[in-house]
């Protein structure tokens, strides 16, 4: 009874993650006891764990877990590929530049999900403010594989971030929804582009439902108050030219 109720807890953590409830599906693993088959004797969990803690950009929490499943000998090709994948962009974005240089050129060696792989690439690029280069990788990702939904979604962040493009940022991150309609991260990135344009009820509409999704994601929750901050200037500042367009007409 005890393995079935461990079994329906991983697995309502597995589909809380795939909701984008990063923090409630770690919470919800790290609360079992060891034995439970959901702590870190199992190397599922240890898996989704791992993940989570990457989601939440806890980068040292998730090194431990990612490079247990690597080198568990219980994990599949691909979720071992996956982890390594994760490693290098914790390597790089701690400072770690040989390992990670040396997974990266192992899994391109591989022919591993390019477009994946020069994904993460445009990813370290940006959080290292390189933003030139963080476009030229996530352009080559879709130039390897054009429905990778992480360079669709990345590369339609980052322009209009750098308000760039916005009409093709536009239609980069409506592409990213389609490929996948629950990710907070998507529907984050649409409703930037929308508060770029001065879309303001569009924005606001599509962070709400990202910050329903992940509320922890600090990112989301200061998108979305910058978006009702603008608004509300938007209506002052409307306010403030009618009255004084009345006051001309007196």
């Amino acid at each position: 009874m005890e393995n079935g109720t461990a079994a329906s807890r991983l697995k309502e953590a597995i589909a809380l993650y795939g909701e984008g409830k990063y923090a409630q599906s770690l919470t919800l693993i790290l609360a079992q006891p060891p034995g439970s088959g959901m702590a870190n004797d199992s190397i599922e969990s240890v898996y989704y764990t791992g993940l989570a803690y990457m989601q939440l950009k806890r980068y040292e929490d998730a090194l431990g877990y990612l490079e247990q499943v690597v080198t568990s000998g219980a994990a599949s090709i691909e979720r071992i590929r996956q982890c390594r994948l994760l490693l290098t962009v914790i390597y790089a974005l701690t400072g770690r530049e040989r390992l990670a240089g040396f997974e990266l050129k192992k899994l391109l060696d591989t022919g591993y999900r390019t477009a994946l792989v020069y994904s993460a690439l445009a990813y370290i690029a940006w959080e290292q403010e390189k933003y030139d280069d963080a476009l030229a990788y996530y352009e080559t990702a879709l130039r390897e594989d054009d429905s990778c939904g992480t360079a669709v979604n990345g590369l339609g962040y980052a322009l209009a971030s750098l308000e760039k493009d916005l009409p093709r940022a536009l239609s980069l991150c409506k592409r990213a929804v389609e490929l996948s309609p629950s990710s907070p991260a998507c529907l984050d990135s649409l409703g930037w582009v929308y508060f770029k344009m001065g879309l303001f009820a569009e924005a606001k509409a599509c962070l709400r439902k990202a910050k329903e999704r992940d509320s922890a994601c600090e990112e989301i929750r200061a998108h979305y108050a910058a978006v009702i901050t603008e608004e509300k200037m938007a209506r002052e500042n409307s306010r403030l030219a009618e009255a004084a367009k009345q006051t001309r007409g007196k």
